[in-house]
């Protein structure tokens, strides 16, 4: 599948001198960081944060979770979300991705979702009764839901010597 190539903007609040960070290294640090931050909206309005793992295949982030968890319950009344990484510190590279929730993933799909989990986190990095023991056979398997959020809108927030704030907007979540 070809990745869209989101218009990329730079932010007002950049540093004077600064360019905007390439889309390239930003699908990069997506790929490459190893927590995410989950933000949902509970059915009441209140907001709703959780850390999960989460993987970057096809122009998207995928992540999974277990039907009664909260994050499970807002998406099925909202499927907006947000996902941000990034570092806790004053260099490099934060990220947000804004999109929507799409449960509609074919069996084809799933399998690459579960590989692409094992190949970045390990087919059992935890010990048998960690949350994560096993995670890609329960993704083949069906056993965990599987959301796929493919960015509507994507900010960066480069931090270090100059500071800058880029926007990619996408034409469309798919």
């Amino acid at each position: 599948m070809v990745e869209q190539e989101p218009v990329t903007e730079l932010g007002a609040f950049s540093s004077k001198g600064a360019i905007p960070t390439a889309w390239e290294e930003a699908r990069g640090e997506l790929k490459a960081a190893q927590v995410f931050w989950l933000s949902t909206v509970r059915p009441d309005g209140r907001p709703h944060v959780t850390p999960l793992l989460a993987i970057w295949l096809d122009g998207a982030l995928y992540f999974c979770t277990g039907p009664t968890e909260r994050k499970a319950k807002n998406l099925a009344q909202n499927p907006h979300c947000v996902l941000t990484t990034g570092r806790n510190h004053l260099d490099g590279l934060d990220l947000v991705i804004e999109g929507i929730v799409s449960r509609n993933i074919d069996a084809g799909e799933l399998r690459r979702v579960a590989d692409e989990f094992e190949s970045k986190y390990g087919p059992h990095f935890t010990a048998p009764e960690g949350t994560w023991y096993g995670l890609g056979d329960s993704i083949r398997e069906g056993n965990v839901l599987v959301y796929r959020v493919a960015p509507s809108t994507a900010f960066g927030f480069s931090k270090g010597k100059q500071f800058s704030q880029t926007r990619w907007r996408f034409s469309q979540a798919e």
